[in-house]
């Protein structure tokens, strides 16, 4: 199977559904005539036009608006933030008419918009454009938000989430674009909400979505080393979460540990600890443990950076602390 890079990928599901379906355009800055901020729409103004892919002025407030009037049209925009910082400037119209007007409107209006680009740290970018916001979308009504890790899972979600008739938040990373991964050339849709176990085990659960696999998944391959198996769950998306595969999967290894960029107030983790906490405590062999962001604004420096985000020491620690071994 052919080998493409997670911003090929992302191109291609666009260019696809665009081809498949009329009503699909991208509008973001710099989509158009410099082939993305991170060229993730590389080629696309040269097949579709400027009608369909459109450049807009820095005012992500007034094209995310456009975009949310257009989906209540008949359209389905995919609207780019080039960071999803930036969406802190949009999200009036992000939360409060994109998430709600299919409830505000009793269903008379659906809102099928894609609002997708770059979140978390990206290496010295400092503390205003290197925040996680997928918490804060997944605690909205009426948003879905995808995460994906590899090429394979993005392409596949994001032709999901463009047919999706709900608002969908999907987030990418800047630290993802250039990784590679193999993706059939053949059409495939993907699950929004289904979980995939990257790595099966019985030793420990290590749950984790977007690059913080990469984390998850190193963490297991040293385990490995030691003879202790973990089972590893990427979750793709969430909102929805698939709780089900969470739980089942503590039913098997009774311990487990959650590894996420975000902040750890009110983070998904805490959501996780909380679920199998209710409808698995029985199985639970030791507290759940959770590996977040130190509670801090991200720094510039990288030596203060690595100190502060998810690592793969901290996650062996933490995975050592539930199996009580040293």
């Amino acid at each position: 199977m052919r080998e493409i890079q997670f911003r090929e990928a992302i191109a291609e599901a666009m260019s696809e559904e665009m081809r498949r379906d009329d009503n699909v355009f991208l509008m973001g800055e710099e989509v158009g005539e410099y082939n993305g901020a991170y060229k993730a729409s590389q080629g696309m103004l040269d097949e579709f036009g400027p009608d369909r892919v459109v450049d807009t002025p820095i005012a992500e407030l007034g094209f995310a608006g456009l975009g949310v009037g257009a989906a209540m049209n008949g359209l389905r925009p995919i609207i780019e933030f080039m960071t999803f910082n930036f969406s802190l400037v949009a999200i009036d119209q992000v939360i409060n008419s994109a998430a709600k007007m299919m409830s505000m409107s009793g269903g008379q209006y659906n809102v099928p918009i894609v609002f997708r680009g770059p979140t978390g740290n990206a290496g010295m970018l400092s503390s205003q454009h290197s925040q996680n916001f997928e918490n804060w979308f997944a605690n909205t009504p009426g948003l879905k938000v995808v995460v994906p890790s590899n090429p394979y899972d993005a392409k596949g979600l994001l032709k999901t989430s463009i047919r999706d008739n709900d608002p969908v938040i999907f987030m990418e990373s800047e630290l993802m674009y250039a990784d590679k991964g193999e993706v059939p050339e053949e059409e495939y849709l993907l699950e929004i909400g289904k979980a995939n176990v990257v790595r099966e085990g019985d030793d420990v659960t290590i749950v984790s979505f977007g690059k913080m696999m990469k984390v998850a998944l190193e963490a297991a391959d040293e385990l490995a080393k030691d003879g202790k198996k973990a089972e590893v769950i990427d979750l793709r998306s969430v909102r929805p979460i698939d709780y089900a595969a969470i739980v089942e999967s503590v039913k098997k290894t009774n311990r487990l540990v959650i590894v996420e960029e975000a902040w750890p107030l009110a983070a998904i983790s805490s959501e996780i600890t909380y679920h199998i906490q209710r409808y698995a405590f029985d199985y639970l062999d030791a507290p759940i443990r959770r590996v977040n962001s130190l509670d801090l604004p991200l720094p510039y420096a990288p030596t203060l950076i690595d100190v502060i985000l998810p690592s793969v020491k901290r996650t062996i620690d933490a995975a050592k602390d539930v199996m009580y071994v040293s």
